[in-house]
């Protein structure tokens, strides 16, 4: 009865977790205004719906893969599409993220370094990438 009893708890627990954790990232979502941003930006209002559902597929396909520990021998292109569709999607929520906070002028601005703005982003980008390379060869070993 015991093993019983902690299975539901863990599916409960589960179940509760994942709700809590999808809410957040659709209020993420919903307050950034991704998908109509992207509607207006591609002027393809009509293909909502689409983005929508490729938000959803993927992130389940992306934590079923994670959960299952899926392996796929594709090759170093698939490899370099899968990092690229990664890399625009990353792209894609912080460029929204800073739109809607406005972080990186009222930075500049406090630091007067508004002069130095493109060397401040620069700076910040080379820094995500040695960090995700890091990661990526040497901490992942």
């Amino acid at each position: 009865m015991t093993a019983q009893l902690t299975l539901a708890l863990n599916l409960l627990l589960g179940i509760a977790g994942g709700i809590a954790v999808g809410g957040g990232v659709i209020a993420l979502f919903i307050v950034l205004d991704m998908v109509p941003r992207l509607a207006q930006l591609t002027s393809s209002y009509d293909k909502v719906h689409w983005y929508e559902g490729a938000m959803v597929g993927g992130a389940l396909l992306g934590t079923m893969s994670d959960f299952w520990n899926w392996r796929i021998a594709a090759g170093p292109l698939a490899e370099l599409a899968v990092g690229l569709f990664d890399g625009v999607f990353v792209g894609m929520l912080a460029a929204a993220l800073t739109e809607v906070l406005n972080v990186l002028p009222i930075l500049a601005k406090r630091l007067h370094m508004t002069h130095l703005l493109f060397g401040l982003l620069m700076a910040m980008v080379c820094g995500k990438v040695a960090g995700s390379l890091f990661d990526w060869f040497v901490y992942q070993q």
